[in-house]
């Protein structure tokens, strides 16, 4: 069964910035029908108003989902224009960071199959992973239609509780912000070393796109490829010296970094409640 006849009823969009811009070019790419596809949105991009959407329009009670993708400040005020929605058979699929299920279940009701998900901003091209778990309500056939419409944009992973979401949202929510950060900080070494800005750009961008593509498609944990590429005494051995010493290395710094942001997330969620 293709996505059109999966959802023969269409999907409804509140809010279509970055995050839903992303997951609709996805849903668009894999040949979803765009009249099946009502969007809410009060500033719509000019790419938004050309795709073909339904875009700002009267939309079916019954559509098969529901996509919440607006920012979390504005969810208290947004959220209202999905209660006519028939509750209760249409699935709400939430990508709003930090904003925990009880705070859905509290406005659409604990009958309304509700899943929650936190992608990353690789989603927009294709290469995104998300995280999933839905309420009591939600059951497989639900989770499995949001699982459909993730994997448009990238991998998906189902979480064991809605507890582990804030340690998700500090790996992978947001990790990208790290590695884009890391990016930077190897260019500039670069530079210190006597190489030309752009040059140093180049080698930094490649090397980390090269490595992170070479520890996703091998079959080699990524500690063996770090073991490959290390020579005895070598020059790779003697940076990692810096990175791998056991009180300032990137181990502990990485690890206060998740745990930082891990611990925002509980803060957020704790907040919006």
């Amino acid at each position: 069964m293709n996505i059109n006849e999966r959802l023969s009823k269409g999907i409804l969009l509140l809010g279509c910035g970055k995050m839903g811009s992303a997951m609709l070019q996805g849903w668009l790419n894999e040949g979803f029908d765009p009249k099946r596809i009502w969007v809410i949105d009060p500033k719509p991009s000019n790419w938004l108003q050309s795709v073909g959407v339904n875009l700002n329009e009267d939309f079916p009670k019954t559509v098969n989902l529901a996509l919440i993708a607006v920012k979390p400040q504005v969810m208290q005020e947004a959220l209202p224009q999905l209660l006519s929605l028939t509750r209760g058979r249409v699935v709400f699929l939430s990508v709003a960071a930090g904003i925990p299920l009880k705070t859905y279940e509290d406005m659409l009701g604990v009958s309304s199959p509700i899943v929650r998900a936190m992608p990353n901003t690789p989603a927009a091209i294709g290469k995104g992973i998300s995280a999933l778990i839905g309420n009591n309500a939600a059951t497989e056939a639900c989770i499995e239609i949001c699982e459909t419409l993730l994997s448009a944009i990238g991998q998906t992973v189902r979480l064991e509780s809605e507890n582990q979401m804030d340690a998700v949202t500090g790996v992978s929510g947001s990790g990208p912000a790290y590695v884009f950060y890391m990016v930077d900080a190897l260019a500039a070494a670069a530079r210190r070393q006597g190489l030309s800005e752009d040059l140093s750009m180049v080698l930094a961008k490649a090397t980390v796109a090269g490595a992170g593509a070479l520890a996703l498609q091998s079959s080699e944990t990524p500690r063996q490829l770090r073991i490959n590429v290390t020579s005895p005494n070598g020059t790779t051995q003697a940076g990692l010296e810096v990175l791998m010493n056991e009180n300032s290395g990137l181990v502990p710094l990485i690890s206060e970094t998740v745990s930082r942001a891990a611990d925002r997330s509980r803060e957020l969620s704790n907040a919006s409640n």
